[in-house]
């Protein structure tokens, strides 16, 4: 009876990761179905749209690595949007256009800052680091509208789309679009093996007890910093993308209310999911682009929404299907 109890028991935890690869599959399944749906329906918008939830979506799994799994509430990641953005923008304004060059700067750069700026904020704890997060971020937002030769307040067009070693791919919006999709992909796998590795399993740890973690001998600060890093680097990569999808770069990139978006996407969708990241910038961008329709003063009824969200759905809009679909499932056994 025991060995049975125990069989179910293993079947169960080697079926749990394939559950767990249904809803990413599906997402990636939907939004590489979406060009296709918006030639049969004429709605050549929903590319971009789509594009948009993407390119934000790659920050928001980026975020959520250190808010969901790091318990480090950033207020200041736009900046490493901006910071990403400005690379590309800066570069084309140089005459430097070419991908191979723009993006591992971009990325680098963001990287930098973070690692920079995470030396400090880590030696603070709970409100004193998100001050302190948010203070950095106005500091590159206002680094930003200072840069006279490049736009300032105005900003910086740029000229055309970057290019791969002289080749235009991502001049076809069709063909950027998947560069889009195969980037949060591979960011999102990324983000969900180092979860997955010791390193996740330490990251968590110092979230959760910090102290227990330090007496089994790990160094949870440098664990910490090492996991806000990555994320500052995949957020630049964020802005690389959203660079090359507007062609142009603006300090607003890097604003705390971007910060503050960022956060509410992460919270809508899930915190600590990875997957509610994704779902959670398209729950906010349709609803943006939705109710924006309806009023100039959107946010005063999204905030509600958010409001209800957050008291009556644990875990965010994948707390709630799940469960829903948990109680779904009662009720079908019953009957």
């Amino acid at each position: 009876m025991m060995g049975a109890s125990l069989a179910t028991a293993n079947a169960a935890q080697k079926l749990r990761p394939r559950r767990d690869l249904v809803l990413p599959v599906l997402i990636f399944l939907v939004l590489a179905l979406v060009p296709a749906f918006a030639a049969l329906t004429e709605q050549k918008f929903l590319i971009d749209m789509a594009a948009r939830i993407m390119i934000f979506a790659v920050a928001g799994v980026a975020l959520d690595l250190v808010v969901g799994y790091g318990g480090m509430i950033s207020f200041g990641h736009a900046a490493f949007i901006g910071i990403g953005a400005y690379a590309v923008g800066i570069l084309s304004a140089e005459g430097i256009g070419d991908a191979l060059i723009a993006l591992p700067v971009a990325i680098l750069a963001a990287t930098l800052f973070a690692w920079l700026t995470g030396i400090v904020c880590l030696g603070t704890r709970g409100a004193y680091f998100i001050m302190i997060t948010l203070a950095f971020g106005q500091m590159i937002y206002f680094v930003a509208t200072s840069l006279a030769p490049y736009g300032g307040d105005n900003g910086l067009t740029i000229d055309a789309r970057n290019t791969l070693a002289g080749w235009p791919l991502l001049k076809s919006d069709l063909n950027f679009y998947y560069v889009v999709l195969l980037a949060l992909i591979g960011s999102y796998a990324f983000c969900r093996a180092l979860v997955a590795s010791r390193f996740g399993r330490v990251l968590r740890g110092a979230k959760e007890n910090p102290s227990r973690m330090a007496t089994l001998g790990f160094d949870t600060r440098r664990y910490q910093l090492i996991g806000y890093v990555i994320s500052g680097g995949l957020t630049g990569l964020s802005g690389f993308l959203l660079a090359n999808s507007t062609e142009f770069v603006s300090p607003a990139y890097m604003s705390w209310q971007r910060s503050g978006e960022l956060i509410v996407m992460i919270i809508l969708g899930g915190v600590g999911t990875l997957d509610g990241a994704i779902i959670g910038a398209a729950a906010y961008l349709f609803s943006e682009q939705w109710l924006s329709r309806l009023t100039e003063n959107w946010k005063v009824i999204f905030g509600p929404i958010l409001v209800l969200v957050v008291l009556f759905a644990r875990g965010g809009l994948i707390g709630l299907c799940g469960a829903l679909w948990e109680r779904a499932s009662r009720g079908t056994k019953h009957v």
